[in-house]
């Protein structure tokens, strides 16, 4: 995987897509930080009213056709674990806050800088400044009496970025409940690549979840750009796998043997499957292996001991950890962890570990039902 992500991406209508960027900035950026606004057109303006920055948007978004904002944001999940600094109160671990840039795109912004050195990926799209902020490779952990575990410490780094991925893709998709943004994505990747390769996505509807599998097929088949194709119906994307030949079938990394590519019958039948079907197969396929529910004790109590420090400020010893190691990355992608979560808002949000992609809890789950070809 390259390590230029995390990449967050959001699909809205154009008529919708200023009042989402503006919603998603409000639920990103907390009250009187600095925000940066830059027009494609050079108007530009630093403040910390959220009203001001929005203002400047659409004074200048219709004719311009695109806003870049830099802010900071902080990281909720990353916070609960910073640790008291014992050499006293004037000293600190540091407040997990990273440097982050957003941007919002017009339809004919889009078509216009295709292949320019200012191509947009998606209607909405940020990003880290920095991605290292984000993963948080060095960890202070408490780690009680227990044994050194690196299967442990990869969870652990796991448990922690994955409340926050999932938490910054759903203040960019739903940060007000309007169901403007019908899907979006988190990939590690340089671009919005297929859904299916990515490490998140997120569907309003979570009846169209099926969504993920047609986009990646249309997209790998016949290369439109995900940005322009993530919202279309799923009759019309139907309609373009049904175009393809009989027999067609794209390419795809991580899915074991049996899934090293993905057929037009298999995305058909997929698309002819009922909803519900297809959720609780990827539920069923999203269940921890062996080696991971054989670190999970250990995990917890780490998490658990770490998270009282943090509260309290009393607890054991704790060590420096750092997770980019071989081992760390290579037990991640052995054993790739994965989630499925339904949300009140009717929604659903697939997730996995930014070093994998959705791929093989896809495949295990088409499997499940006798549907890859």
């Amino acid at each position: 995987m390259s390590e230029s992500g995390p990449r967050f991406y959001a699909w809205c209508d154009e008529a919708s897509r200023v009042d989402a960027f503006t919603a998603a900035l409000s639920a990103l950026v907390q009250p009187g930080w600095l925000i940066g606004v830059s027009m494609y057109c050079d108007a530009a303006c630093d403040t910390t009213s959220m009203e001001e920055a929005a203002a400047m948007i659409r004074a200048h978004f219709k004719c311009d056709g695109g806003a870049l904002v830099r802010s900071s944001v902080l990281l909720r999940a990353s916070q609960r674990f910073v640790l008291p600094d014992r050499r006293g109160p004037d000293f600190s671990l540091g407040i997990p806050v990273i440097d982050f840039g957003s941007c919002c795109c017009a339809e004919a912004y889009e078509r216009l800088n295709a292949r320019g050195p200012r191509e947009p990926q998606g209607p909405l799209e940020m990003s880290p400044d920095e991605n290292r902020d984000f993963f948080r490779f060095k960890l202070e952990l408490a780690w009680g009496r227990g044994p050194r575990s690196i299967e442990a410490e990869a969870e652990v780094a796991w448990h922690i970025m994955q409340v926050d991925l999932e938490d910054l893709l759903l203040r960019l998709c739903a940060p007000d409940g309007s169901g403007s943004v019908r899907t979006g994505a988190c990939t590690n990747a340089w671009h919005w690549n297929a859904p299916v390769a990515t490490c998140a996505t997120y569907n309003a509807d979570a009846r169209e979840i099926v969504r993920d599998l047609a986009v990646s097929w249309v997209h790998l088949h016949d290369r439109d750009s995900v940005s322009r194709i993530a919202g279309m119906s799923l009759a019309a994307l139907h309609a373009r796998v049904d175009a393809a030949p009989a027999g067609a079938r794209v390419p795809l990394k991580g899915g074991g043997e049996r899934a090293h590519s993905l057929s037009r019958e298999t995305v058909l039948k997929a698309l002819a499957a009922p909803p519900s079907a297809l959720l609780e197969a990827l539920e069923a396929a999203a269940v921890p292996d062996e080696a991971w529910r054989a670190a999970a004790p250990r995990t917890a109590e780490i998490l658990g001991l770490t998270s009282q420090l943090a509260e309290t400020g009393e607890g054991p010893p704790t060590w420096p950890v750092y997770t980019d190691t071989y081992r760390h990355i290579r037990f991640l992608k052995k054993h790739p962890p994965f989630i499925v979560r339904r949300l009140p808002s009717d929604g659903v949000v697939l997730l996995t570990h930014p070093y994998c992609s959705l791929w093989p809890l896809w495949a295990n789950a088409l499997c499940s039902l006798g549907l890859m070809s």
